[in-house]
């Protein structure tokens, strides 16, 4: 269901369902706007503080409710309606943007105030995170599973170069607080998707364990098969030492390349075309990528590139590097979750996946804590390469430990 139909076009198999192209379509607008204010939020407490710690923390507080919430949320995920789940915390994370956006315009935003709502919205997330996951295979079904994973960075990735871009020029021309209103915006097209689509009637299960017992059986399929466990267990490493290089972005746009927020939207534009075009080939290659060695190959590449991103004070140089660093992480994460959802049986999906969204998003916050505390004290350049070398040896490892990852087709 993949690679060149008539005519040469190229067919993905997952925008062969109405469903998916609906939750696309609504998706890759309201990812345009949770681009513009990831971009914007960062410029917003660096402006407040002056502190590249507090930059760390309000994005470790945007991630703290996953950390305690999503392992719960995950047993939730197996036994309520996943559709109605997402429409609910999309609901609210519009509420969330539409409140900064009015306090910013108000003239009455306060450190507090920003910090606060980022602990309201890493709770939302805990929920939204592995139902999204989890809603993919309903809508796709098994064989277009690592189609649809590609597409979704894909779209993902492209709304991190065209949201950035726009919120650089929003921030300059009009303040931030423009880009959290057409983020509240934005989510009305992901609602309407969700409520356009045709479903089967939700039929719900009733549960035959207890909750505390469908999170023991979670864990026990995770322990049980060395290439989950590691998977996880890698994954956990690339978010607290790797991806924290994003939240520092303000930093070395503005400290260490000496640009302002036009530079910054366009470092993070530059991740998001090399991500895109990373997803893209996964989306069209498909069941042809050898999974295992290729994740495994794309997150070592991933740590050099970004030690050589640190070693630069050329912004032409660093867009190119922040260019492959995007491409490489974006093969990483997408084979590591399609690794991970051909592995699950369908009654565990959302509890495992939940553990992805744990130690993707959830241990985010000790990432950024640690990168802030470090960029504090020795520079956001020495911080990122010390984690790019921690990703290094945690790749090592998961590479020695478990062959039979490499071998995963």
């Amino acid at each position: 269901m993949h690679g060149l139909g008539r005519g040469g076009r190229l067919r993905i198999g997952a925008l062969a369902h109405r469903n998916f192209r609906l939750f696309f379509y609504g998706q890759g607008v309201s990812l345009i706007g949770t681009w513009m204010q990831s971009v914007a939020l960062g410029w917003l407490v660096l402006e407040l503080t002056n502190s590249a710690f507090a930059v760390g923390l309000n994005q470790a507080l945007r991630s703290f409710g996953v950390l305690l919430f999503t392992l719960y949320a995950g047993i939730v995920v197996d036994r309520v309606d996943k559709r109605r789940l997402i429409v609910l915390t999309q609901l609210l994370q519009m509420a969330e943007a539409t409140a900064l956006g009015v306090l910013v315009l108000a003239k009455v935003i306060a450190v507090w105030q920003v910090m606060a709502l980022a602990v309201g919205f890493g709770v939302v997330n805990a929920f939204d995170i592995p139902a999204r996951q989890a809603f993919l295979v309903e809508l796709v079904g098994k064989d277009d599973l690592v189609s649809a994973i590609a597409v979704n960075s894909s779209m993902f990735n492209a709304a991190r170069i065209v949201g950035p871009a726009v919120a650089g020029v929003v921030i300059g021309a009009a303040g931030v607080g423009l880009c959290f209103l057409l983020n509240g915006v934005s989510y009305i097209a992901v609602i309407w998707g969700l409520l356009a689509m045709r479903l089967p009637k939700f039929e719900p299960r009733a549960a035959a364990e207890s909750a505390w017992d469908g999170f023991r059986m979670g864990v026990a399929f995770i322990r049980s098969d060395a290439r989950v466990f590691s998977l996880v267990l890698l994954v956990a490493v690339m978010s607290v030492f790797g991806y924290p290089f994003l939240v520092l972005m303000p930093v070395f746009a503005r400290d260490v390349l000496h640009r302002g927020a036009a530079g910054y939207g366009a470092l993070m534009a530059s991740v998001g075309v090399g991500a895109m075009l990373g997803a893209l080939v996964l989306a069209v290659a498909g069941a042809r990528v050898p999974k295992g060695s290729t994740m495994l190959a794309g997150a070592a590449a991933f740590a050099a590139l970004l030690i050589g991103f640190t070693s630069t004070r050329s912004f032409g140089l660093g867009l190119v590097l922040l260019a492959l660093v995007g491409c490489a992480m974006i093969v990483t994460t997408a084979l590591a979750n399609t690794l991970l959802q051909t592995l699950v049986p369908d009654v565990l999906r959302g509890r495992v996946m939940a553990f992805y969204a744990f130690v993707f998003v959830g241990m985010a916050p000790l990432g950024a804590f640690q990168a802030g505390l470090v960029a504090e004290r020795w520079g956001a350049p020495t911080a990122v390469a010390l984690g790019g070398a921690a990703c290094l040896v945690g790749i090592a490892a998961a590479t020695w430990r478990v062959p039979q990852l490499r071998q995963t087709a």
